[in-house]
């Protein structure tokens, strides 16, 4: 057994003071968090404890806090550079504390003895039987050194790892990032100056025996252990107001997350959490259209949540307003971070449109019918896929009525976007009575906006199908026989409302390739392209929408194809005006008049 003599010296007091510090903020964060919770998540997150729900917390953390599956699966080279650093230190500090509990059992409470072992090894002048611990270390240093060399090569030249652009840093995240890149490098020149005596592996050990020949180790022993103290103290101090506060926070949203805690409004726990567990790592820059086609840098949500936490609530508004709410960010986050529902919790605080009640819009009850056509806004602006479901309906046979014949009123979508959450109320509580009224056992609309908030929000006793789905469904049923285009290929775009926000991929890809071939495209399912035209936003200007449907078209028409293929009219619109090169033709249009597949210079189709 390990004879220790020692078991203070001043130079633990940067690191010692550096933990007790970020200790005790976390958890008063943790306390702050939980007590902003209403009372009945609060009561599902204690329940969570005592169930299932826990494991699965425990195996999410370990996935996604030291493994980072999820940035691996994007981005292998992200993703070993993420796992080395996270893994190895958890590693690190694992085995050193089993050291300690079997060479020096009477000083495994003191928090820092584990962190500084080597040098109170060395301090008595006796060396310890422990080659395999000796190894494992080694090997664990490495593997974190293999990975901070990553992250300083990422910082310079960003698209080597696969990013297109890192994130612009402010200083606090900055002395944060140089003390985490210092603390390493750090830790290799202290235990290699004592490895002669307190032992060492093959890293080490030979960098130990390479300083002998130049230098005397005794003489860099202090000041190298010192400089160590001081960068992990530093790193302590900076962490809560530096990108590397998501460290800790994450692992409370996993918990908050799995004992199903979902948003209300920014204020609320899940929220806070979420904003504090953004890592900044850039990788939803490169998915934001507005950055990469419309080139608003500073609108990407990586600046949107940081202005958030630092209190730039007025410039958070003005991010917010500008986004498009496809969704792209979220989908790319590793964390998961549920940015367009901060943005949209964020848009109830403004006091922009009206307050007056909509008593005047009336309520126009259609015939009885076993399934009710909402055709939505947009539709009625490209009538022609309208025109195509009423064909299409009346070739099946279907006995259905038409909710908004007359334009109608609006689904309510556009201004739960815009923050108007009562208003919106009033809206779907008078399209409801419309619907009942009808006696419908079936909902069909066109446009996926409308699709989704019908499905969502309206609570409604009967089913509700986008048209793809009620093709499809005709189709199965031997109502439709679509004839096959031999020599016809087609690309398919992911309406951001029907693919990446309700998940619907299958059914429309079922339907077109009953009439055409379908080639991939580079961007598509659940990184399909927004089309620039979402009502989504609130301030991009007309130009700058253009400018990303020209983006997205550029991508579809990558494969050459002979059509584009939507199932959403404002997308068909936004991309029709966006191409003169083939026809943009919605699913209703091309299952209506197959001839719309022809390539040829953009017809003007409604």
């Amino acid at each position: 057994m390990f004879r220790e003599r020692f078991s203070y010296d001043p130079l633990v007091l940067p690191f010692l003071l550096g933990l007790i510090f970020i200790v005790t903020y976390l958890a008063l964060g943790a306390i702050r968090m939980i007590k902003n919770l209403p009372a009945e998540d609060k009561i599902r997150l204690g329940k969570s404890f005592f169930s299932k729900q826990i494991l699965l917390s425990i195996r999410e953390i370990f996935n996604e806090c030291l493994l980072h599956l999820r940035i691996f699966k994007k981005n292998p080279v992200l993703g070993y550079m993420h796992m080395s650093i996270a893994l190895g230190w958890f590693m690190m500090i694992v085995l050193a504390h089993v050291e300690v509990k079997l060479y020096a059992p009477s000083r495994f409470n003191l928090p820092y003895y584990p962190i500084f072992f080597r040098y109170f090894v060395r301090e008595t002048q006796e060396t310890l039987d422990g080659a395999v611990f000796f190894f494992l270390m080694d090997f664990f240093l490495l593997m974190v050194l293999s990975g901070v060399g990553i992250a300083m090569y990422k910082r310079f030249n960003s698209k080597a790892t696969g990013l297109r652009r890192t994130t612009r840093l402010k200083w606090n995240d900055r002395i944060a990032l140089y003390a985490l890149w210092s603390i390493f490098p750090l830790r290799l020149l202290a235990e290699s100056f004592t490895s002669g005596i307190s032992g060492g592996s093959f890293l080490t050990r030979g960098f130990g025996m390479v300083f002998e020949t130049f230098v005397s180790n005794d003489l860099h022993v202090r000041p190298t252990w010192w400089a160590y103290s001081l960068a992990l103290g530093t790193f302590f101090f900076t962490l809560p107001f530096s990108r590397f506060m998501h460290i800790p926070t994450e692992m409370l949203l996993i918990l908050f997350r799995n004992a199903g805690i979902k948003h209300r409004t920014t204020g609320t726990g899940i929220a806070q959490t979420e904003i504090y567990s953004c890592s900044r790592c850039g990788i939803c820059i490169d998915a934001c259209q507005m950055v990469s086609a419309a080139r608003l840098e500073n609108k990407a949500t990586v600046y949107f949540i940081r202005e958030l936490r630092e209190g730039g609530r007025h410039n958070a508004w003005d991010m917010a307003s500008a986004c498009l709410m496809c969704r792209r960010c979220v989908e790319a986050c590793p964390v998961k971070i549920e940015s367009t529902l901060i943005r949209s919790a964020l848009r109830q605080d403004w006091k922009m449109l009206r307050r007056e009640p909509l008593s005047f819009l009336p309520v126009n009850h259609t015939g009885p019918a076993r399934v009710i056509y909402f055709a939505g806004c947009m539709s009625h602006l490209t009538p022609g896929i309208e025109q195509s479901m009423v064909r299409i309906f009346e070739k099946t046979g279907t006995d259905f009525t038409f909710m908004d014949r007359e334009g109608g009123i609006c689904c309510g979508r556009p201004m739960m976007l815009a923050g108007e959450t009562r208003a919106a109320r009033e809206l779907i509580d008078r399209n409801k009575k419309i619907i009942l009224h009808s006696g419908a056992d079936t909902l069909v609309t066109s446009c996926p906006i409308c699709y989704r908030v019908f499905a969502e929000e309206y609570q409604l006793p009967l089913k509700v199908q986008h048209h793809s789905q009620f093709i499809l469904q005709m189709m199965e049923q031997g109502k439709i026989s679509p004839e096959f285009r031999e020599g016809t290929r087609v690309v398919y775009h992911d309406p951001c409302e029907l693919g990446r926000n309700s998940g619907i991929y299958e059914e429309p890809r079922k339907v077109i390739a009953a009439m055409a071939r379908i080639e991939p495209v580079a961007e598509e399912r659940e990184m399909g392209l927004c089309c620039g035209g979402h009502v989504g936003s609130i301030s991009l200007t007309h130009h700058q929408r253009r400018r990303i449907a020209v983006q997205a078209c550029n991508i579809l028409l990558a494969p050459s194809p002979d059509a584009i293929v939507t199932a959403c009219p404002l997308c068909k619109k936004t991309l029709m005006d966006a191409t003169a090169e083939v026809p943009v033709v919605d699913i209703a249009q091309m299952v209506d008049n197959p001839e719309l597949l022809r390539k040829h210079p953009n017809p003007v189709l409604q």
